[in-house]
């Protein structure tokens, strides 16, 4: 299920650089936690949904690297959104 509009402007808003700001590597961070989140929660009800759980191991590795990323250009901002949403080192 995709984020409903309202929250992912939430989303976006807290974590924009600038107005318009939907592409930056911390609001991509951000998105992709909150679908993560919401796919663990599905998860554990629907044990059996081997297709979500690929695509949240598949959404996993890409909020890895873009974290790997963040880490090498601004080490400062990495440091603010891991602990900003929760994420573990």
């Amino acid at each position: 299920m995709a984020l409903d509009s309202a929250k992912k402007a939430d989303i976006i808003a807290k974590f924009a650089r600038k107005d318009n700001d939907t592409g930056s590597t911390e609001v991509q961070v951000a998105l992709l936690t909150e679908r993560i989140t919401y796919l663990t929660e599905h998860l554990k009800t629907n044990k059996k949904d081997h297709s979500s759980r690929l695509g949240l191991l598949k959404l996993v590795g890409q909020r890895r690297r873009l974290m790997r990323y963040l880490r090498k250009k601004d080490f400062a901002k990495f440091n603010e959104v891991k602990e900003a949403l929760g994420i573990r080192n």
